[in-house]
């Protein structure tokens, strides 16, 4: 209603506008006082609706968090304007981000050389992080898109599960077979290919210009299919049972994946000019704790590192990238789109 009386008061203007500029003549006085007390009016209008079409904005963006929440009657949020400052520390933010891969490596690095600058980061601020991680992801997303992700082409979330445990299981089972590794490296390898994709993978996704609802809802029904597929790939890949706990497997996921992405998606909705400001920064956060993360696994793990050294990284090397171009080989055999492709070949073997 109120962006319908804008635009009739801005038609009013202009019908009237005509008349804005008097036609003076100097026959009579009576004229000439004619003319400025129309005048005079004209510019009153002219304030007034000035003073409208303020109200109509300030409504319009007040009306924008209410729409979000659910009241469709009202208009979308209109796009934050950043200050100066805030584009360049976004700017330098979004351009490390992007150095995603090299922060990992030098964190995988440095901890392996210098174990006590990540050492300290225990599995408590990994977990917190985790969720940080995710909490980032849903501020990205709206409940519409997460939605979407299940009417709009359900087909896509079954392929993309289909090759997380089709495409990377079998690369595993012929690394671990074929590449010379000791028998405890071998059933390393060969777990690892059966896992689902993990937060890195939603953080990746975001990097690549993926599809980020289609992302984060392949994790969340990867991990949670891991409770049965698990144990069959493990018994079929190297002959040995791995028991899973169901109830401790649902409840992680609902807790690390779930949970962050439902709240993050619930603030997005309900105060986006809010949401626009923070989510600037989040990326380049999430980034640097998946970073912090790398580097502690390594820094704890340094014994098992340097024991199997150079046969360990080339075979953990290979089957992820074998992963990636498959996975997007594969999507784009079917028609899909890049965006599609992309996301699907990072949900295959991110971790």
């Amino acid at each position: 209603m109120l962006l319908g009386s804008r635009h009739g008061l801005q038609g009013w203007v202009t019908s009237h506008g005509k008349q804005a500029v008097p036609k003076l003549t100097f026959r009579t006085g009576a004229a000439l006082r004619h003319v400025a007390v129309q005048g005079h009016h004209v510019q009153q209008n002219q304030r007034t609706t000035h003073r409208s079409a303020n109200f109509v904005c300030t409504a319009s963006a007040s009306g924008a968090a209410a729409a979000a929440c659910g009241d469709s009657s009202s208009s979308e949020p209109e796009a934050v304007v950043f200050s100066p400052l805030e584009q360049k520390i976004g700017a330098i933010c979004k351009t490390l981000t992007n150095f995603f891969p090299l922060w990992v490596v030098l964190a995988a690095a440095v901890g392996f050389y210098n174990p006590p600058l990540f050492v300290w980061f225990d599995d408590s601020l990994v977990k917190t992080s985790l969720m940080f991680c995710m909490l980032a992801m849903g501020l990205t997303l709206t409940f519409q898109e997460i939605a979407g992700v299940f009417t709009r082409a359900p087909q896509l979330l079954l392929l993309g599960m289909v090759l997380q445990y089709t495409v990377l299981p079998s690369i595993g089972w012929a690394i671990s077979r074929y590449w010379g590794l000791t028998s405890s490296l071998a059933i390393g390898v060969a777990l690892v290919s059966c896992m689902p994709g993990g937060t890195a993978s939603n953080i990746v996704a975001y990097i690549a210009k993926g599809d980020m609802p289609l992302s984060i809802m392949m994790t969340t029904a990867s991990t949670i299919m891991a409770v049965f597929t698990t144990p069959i790939l493990t018994n079929i890949l190297v002959g040995t049972l791995v028991p899973v706990d169901p109830k401790a497997m649902f409840l992680s996921v609902v807790e690390l994946v779930l949970a962050p992405v439902i709240v993050g998606a619930a603030l997005n909705q309900c105060f986006p000019r809010l949401v626009q400001r923070v989510r600037i920064y989040t990326p380049f956060l999430a980034t640097l704790l998946v970073v912090m993360i790398v580097g502690s696994m390594i820094s704890t793990n340094v014994g098992v590192v340097s024991q199997s050294g150079f046969t360990i990284i080339t075979a953990v090397l290979t089957l992820h990238s074998c992963g990636f171009a498959l996975g997007y080989f594969i999507s784009r055999a079917f028609g899909l789109s890049d965006k599609i492709c992309r996301t699907n070949s990072i949900e295959v073997r991110a971790p």
